[in-house]
């Protein structure tokens, strides 16, 4: 996929032609900055006093990685995206903010990626976080980042989702349901994701449902715990 300027209203990924940037090459979501707050005291509880490592899948402009970087100064926050252009960016914004400088991870969910040296160098992970990433990509993403959290995670490690979400069949609100009809006609590939079959998923692999949090936006956060 290249970086035509003809491309689809909605992508996978933030360039420079459809999203502001700076000459450092920092890439805006221009929805992190109503969300993140919400969505950082809504983790602070589950994150708050953990060690270890986190690896985020699919980390975008690399906002919330460096934004959670110095959140949790205990947590080594690595991100990672399969996109060159994303992983600049994060790069870009761990130097603008401060955040510790950790080189993005060049993974593809919909791969083996838990057996990749880049993370088996990591140790146990403590968490797996994915952030706005699972209704814009193929399924096989959902189910990559559930397996390979499920090899990756330390005991009592946390995957968790953030995004919209279809709960019992059908999404949560109309707004969200013309959401999802627009991403499966722009993509039949995309698509909000349904949580029973992610529930389902998960606990086949030993990941226990922890909660389903509502946020902002009519967004969710879905974590699961390792067994």
């Amino acid at each position: 996929m290249t970086d035509a300027p003809d491309r689809p209203r909605h992508t996978a990924r933030y360039f420079s032609g459809n999203a502001d940037s700076t000459a450092d090459g920092r890439l805006f979501a221009p929805v992190f900055g109503r969300n993140f707050p919400a969505v950082l005291a809504a983790l602070a509880p589950w994150l708050s006093g953990r060690s270890g490592a986190v690896l985020e899948i699919g980390c975008g402009t690399g906002q919330h990685a460096a934004s959670f970087a110095l959140a949790f100064p205990n947590l080594s926050w690595w991100p990672s995206d399969p996109d060159a252009g994303h992983r600049a960016s994060a790069r870009a914004w761990a130097a603008e903010l401060g955040a510790p400088a950790r080189a993005p991870l060049a993974l593809d969910a919909a791969t083996d990626w838990a057996t990749d040296t880049a993370v088996t160098t990591l140790g146990p992970l403590s968490a797996v976080v994915s952030m706005n990433v699972i209704h814009i990509a193929p399924y096989a993403v959902t189910s990559g980042i559930i397996n390979g959290a499920a090899q990756c995670l330390q005991a009592d490690g946390l995957l968790i989702f953030y995004g919209p979400f279809i709960e019992t069949g059908q999404p949560t609100t109309a707004g969200n349901a013309s959401f999802d009809a627009g991403l499966r006609a722009e993509n039949p590939a995309w698509g909000l994701r349904d949580v029973t079959d992610i529930r389902r998923e998960a606990a086949a692999l030993g990941l226990g449902f922890a909660a389903l949090i509502a946020m902002p936006a009519n967004n969710r956060l879905l974590i699961f715990r390792k067994e």
